[in-house]
């Protein structure tokens, strides 16, 4: 058995997953691999946020963006339907108040793979057609869904909530990366982004052969794409989860 299972979720959303680690047996080491940081100007966010009886439709692109918005505006309108892409993001919008029985939620039901092409399928696009949706989001990202309600004549407002950045790669961090490559373990990644920055911050490293360590460790990822990610980048050890926490733990446990 791999010693630890390194969790990189930004910080604020390690926790949990890392006790429900914990609670199989396993030894959860948190290792983010992203930062999530506010906007550098906040207003054009409070500024739309005001004005969401316009629109139709919400979509919240991941937890990220829906704790952002909340937290710039808590008084939230549930007669607006809301669209998700995840379950995190479901259970974001949990945390928030927003149930079943007081909003509308439109998420994927095929739940091997969630993300916005499978979200997509879930939306009545024809009687959104004229009509606005806004989508919250980080600064960055996938153009997928945008540009998909545009091309059915819908229209679209992108609003970024918040940044992504690479944490900074200081001594103890240097430290613990090294420590972790010097033993076979279990990551977990759920992000593309995240891991090329985990491949980044490797190259960094004083030490030889610290990239063809970290190839060869044993990463599971939530997502194709994630899965593409690391094909490309040279890593040896994917497993492919469904979609969520539970199918992350359920692969973790299979291969224990």
């Amino acid at each position: 058995m791999s010693e630890f299972v390194v969790i990189t979720r930004p910080l604020a959303q390690a926790d949990v997953l890392a006790q429900r680690v914990t609670a199989l047996g396993r030894k959860a080491v948190i290792f983010p691999l992203l930062e999530i940081l506010p906007l550098d100007d906040q207003q054009p966010l409070r500024a739309a946020l005001r004005e969401l009886d316009r629109y139709a439709l919400i979509a919240f692109v991941s937890p990220n963006a829906i704790d952002a918005a909340f937290a710039v505006r808590p008084d939230w309108p549930w007669h607006i339907p809301l669209a998700v892409v995840g379950e995190g993001s479901r259970m974001a919008l949990l945390r928030h108040g927003a149930t079943e029985a007081k909003a509308t939620i439109i998420s994927p039901t095929d739940l091997d793979r969630t993300d916005s092409q499978t979200l997509l399928a879930e939306l009545d696009l024809p009687a959104l057609r004229g009509k606005q949706v806004l989508i919250i989001r980080g600064e960055t990202g996938r153009e997928l869904l945008g540009d998909t309600l545009r091309a059915a004549g819908i229209g679209v407002t992108p609003l970024a909530a918040y940044r992504r950045v690479a944490p900074e790669l200081n001594s103890a961090r240097c430290g613990e990366l090294k420590h972790l490559l010097s033993c076979q373990n279990d990551w977990i990644v759920t992000s593309s982004e995240g891991l090329r920055f985990l491949t980044e911050m490797v190259a960094q490293l004083d030490e030889a052969g610290s990239v063809a360590k970290m190839q060869q460790q044993r990463i599971f990822v939530s997502h194709v794409r994630i899965a593409e990610t690391a094909q490309l980048l040279g890593f040896s050890n994917i497993t492919l989860t469904r979609s969520g926490d539970d199918g992350l733990l359920a692969a973790l446990q299979s291969c224990s």
